[in-house]
């Protein structure tokens, strides 16, 4: 029984094993091919160390060396392993690790119960190996064997003194009869049988001085005898004897040969006898050899033998033992382990690691209380999924709404931030995570921040609001905080909500309302007398012309001009408040961008050719939803500013035109800048509200009437420091997908710029 990281539905994946973890297992990795290797180099050396030179005895004992061998690694790796668990089972037990005494007692039973028998089995089988080694290697049987082995030796010496004897006296009869002649070359072949079969021999061969055969007389039951060698050959021509036994078949040869001499001692030829000693008798007299051969050795190698046997016996022993204590651990271990994993599982769950299991145990009673553990973990990882995946959903909603949100616990100390509340302050989370509000919002204008903690703090039972302005950028932004006292379940504070909410759009476009409604009342007041001045003033011109005298007909005159010129005035004053209360409604279709500002930028090229106007157009730009003649009105108003502010710097100026497919955020850009004489942050704040203008001759309406289409055109307009000099209008227009139609309605801010 094991555990594993596992949910109630199924398995999860298997957890990578810890790096400790992986270091042992390599370890031991290298402890086992070194074993391999010192058995390989023993092997090596037990065979090379064979005192009697012997190859044989190199091939009768190889077999028990690599057993021997075999085992001594098995050993080795049996006392790793259970000198790995002892020291294991000490380090628990001087650590105090839960179940390490019981584990103890437990293997030192086995181990007791295994120690004594093992020992007195080794101590009886070491007695009766000395017997029986003393009874195998008894000087008598070693007797017996050199016996047998010197009978061998001489019947085979006697075979061959019989056959150099029958060789010499056919050597002498043949030189004395005369027979070497060539005349009597058939007479010398039915002697030289006539002889075989008289000395009973196998074959008997004569040569002559040059080296060849005269006659050869094989028996019937020796046919296709080898022929002598010309080593044999030259021995017996250099005047010596020759003697030699070899295999023919299954039976032994003996094989002699004498010279033939004249009488005056020169070499005539030679004479050659063979022998067969019967199948039967070498058979025998070879298993006497080996016999002996096998037992000499045996005898060499008797103590290395008697040596290895006893090794044998006492690595059998050593198994035992240490089989005894592996097999006490493992029991041990399969005892106290589902005890250690339910200790294990309930520090995992303090710790909060929810989808530890333990695997069901196969003993019935320790099952059960298996079970009711993993089903008590499963039902406290589906609590715990769920409220993380709570958690997470309002740390997405905070991340995703356009409100700064900032929590200070009960200490006073901030927890959290959210990305538009870091926006908004230009704060960062890291770096006042942890830090007291106090120590945070500094100075003047974080100072009313933390009066109005304090007073929310006082006043636990109701929110309280501010309206501030924070520059954190390069446009001051106006904000609505809200503070809020957190409460639990009890209504104990917990700590302060603060809810910045920026208004700078709303209260413009409050603003830009009060304008229009400003705009269209004064229309209607001022436009209703502006005509009966106008035709009162053409009146008196027409009755009273004719009877003035001529100067003050000329001051009449020019007051008169004056009268309707200053009327016309007010009346085009009059149409600018109409058409910026009356805008009307755009018309969206697809269109090329590109184009429509190529056809403003014409106009303004014309005007003033003494300003550079550059164009980079984007060719990958898609149809963007617009109303062609009011967005090139807004653009006009807008050019018309930047020509104005680069006529202020009183030099040429350069106004560029840039347009940008932003395909991440699926939008076009429009940026436009000059080179003139820039603004201030206080005239960027009001650069879009109605009747406010930094020309003389303006009227403030320009660039209200461009903010109020775009926000008919969902776009949304910015402004920026142009460096090193000038303003930077920046404008972005969202692209709808197909089938989608464009609603009216001011777009949120998108992409920052």
């Amino acid at each position: 029984m094991s555990a594993s990281p596992q949910t109630g539905e199924g398995q999860r994946p298997t957890v990578p094993l810890p790096l400790d973890e992986r270091r042992r297992r390599r370890r031991e990795s290298w402890l086992i091919a070194a074993a391999a290797a010192v058995f390989v180099l023993l092997s090596w050396w037990e065979i090379a160390r064979d005192p009697s030179g012997n190859t044989g005895l190199l091939s009768n004992n190889v077999v028990s060396f690599l057993l021997i061998n075999v085992n001594l690694l098995l050993l080795i790796l049996l006392i790793f392993l259970v000198t790995r668990n002892v020291v294991k089972l000490v380090w628990e037990r001087r650590r105090g690790i839960f179940g390490s005494r019981l584990r103890t007692r437990l293997v030192v039973a086995f181990v007791g119960l295994t120690l004594a028998p093992s020992i007195l089995l080794f101590l009886v089988a070491q007695g009766f190996l000395q017997v029986a080694f003393e009874s195998w290697f008894q000087s008598r049987v070693e007797s017996a064997l050199q016996g047998s082995v010197g009978i061998a030796q001489s019947y085979y010496q006697f075979a061959a003194n019989t056959a150099f004897r029958s060789a010499r006296q056919i050597a002498r009869q043949s030189e004395a009869l005369g027979l070497w002649e060539p005349s009597k070359i058939e007479e010398l072949r039915g002697w030289t049988e006539a002889k075989r079969q008289e000395y009973g021999l196998a074959s008997v061969e004569l040569w002559d001085q040059a080296r060849q055969s005269l006659v050869r007389a094989d028996a019937p039951e020796a046919p296709g005898l080898p022929s002598v060698s010309a080593e044999a050959g030259r021995t017996v021509f250099s005047g010596n004897d020759f003697a030699e036994t070899h295999r023919w078949g299954r039976a032994d040869v003996v094989r002699v040969g004498v010279p033939v001499r004249r009488g005056d001692g020169q070499v005539l030829g030679a004479v050659w006898v063979a022998f067969v000693v019967p199948r039967s008798v070498a058979d025998t007299v070879r298993a006497i050899a080996r016999s002996y051969e096998e037992y000499r050795q045996l005898n060499v190698m008797r103590q290395p033998i008697k040596n290895s046997y006893i090794l044998t016996l006492a690595l059998l022993t050593l198994v035992l033992i240490f089989s005894a204590t592996w097999f006490g651990i493992r029991q041990a271990r399969n005892i106290t382990r589902p005890l250690l994993q339910l200790a294990e599982g309930t520090r995992e769950i303090a710790k909060g690691n929810w989808s530890y299991r333990i695997e069901p145990a196969t003993d019935e009673e320790v099952a059960v209380l298996v079970e009711s553990f993993n089903q008590m973990t499963s039902e406290l990882e589906k609590t715990n999924l769920e409220l993380v995946e709570r958690r997470n959903y309002v740390e997405n909603l905070l991340a995703n709404i356009a409100a700064g949100v900032v929590s200070i616990d009960s200490t006073g100390c901030i927890s959290s931030i959210n990305p538009a509340a870091e926006r908004m302050l230009g704060l960062k989370f890291p770096q006042v995570q942890g830090r007291r509000f106090e120590d945070v919002f500094t100075g003047p204008l974080w100072a009313h921040l933390a009066e109005l903690v304090q007073e929310v703090q006082e006043q636990p039972h109701r929110d309280v609001q501010r309206q501030m302005k924070f520059a954190t950028g390069e446009t001051p932004v106006t904000t609505l905080v809200t503070a809020r006292v957190l409460q639990d379940g009890r209504g104990a504070a917990k700590g302060v909500m603060l809810f910045f909410e920026d208004v700078t759009h709303l209260l413009r476009v409050q603003r830009m309302e009060a304008w229009r409604e400003v705009a269209r009342r004064l229309a209607h007041e001022i436009k209703n007398p502006l005509t009966p001045i106008q035709l009162s003033a053409q009146r008196l011109h027409k009755r009273l012309a004719g009877s003035l005298t001529q100067d003050d007909r000329t001051v009449f005159e020019e007051c008169i001009r004056v009268i309707v010129q200053q009327v016309e005035e007010v009346k085009r004053l009059v149409s600018e408040f109409s058409r910026f209360a009356r805008l009307p409604s755009v018309r969206l279709e697809p269109a090329d961008l590109n184009t429509i500002v190529e056809e403003a930028l014409s106009l303004f090229r014309q005007a003033h050719p003494q300003l550079l106007f550059e164009f980079a157009p984007d060719p990958l730009l898609p149809a963007v939803d617009i109303d062609r003649d009011s967005l090139k009105r807004a653009l006009v108003n807008i050019l018309d500013n930047a020509v104005a502010a680069c006529a202020a710097v009183g030099e040429s100026g350069k106004v560029t035109v840039t347009t940008l497919w932003l395909a991440e955020w699926q939008t076009v850009r429009l940026e436009i800048a000059d080179t003139g004489c820039g603004m201030t942050a206080e005239v960027k704040a009001r650069l879009f509200e109605p009747y406010f203008s930094t020309k003389k001759d303006g009227t403030g309406l320009g660039l209200a009437i461009a903010s109020s289409i775009l926000a008919e055109h969902q776009a949304y307009i910015r402004v920026f420091d142009n460096l090193p000099r000038g303003s930077r209008f920046v404008i972005d227009f969202p692209v709808r997908s197909a089938g989608m139609s464009a609603s009216p309605g001011a777009r949120a801010q998108g992409a920052s710029a």
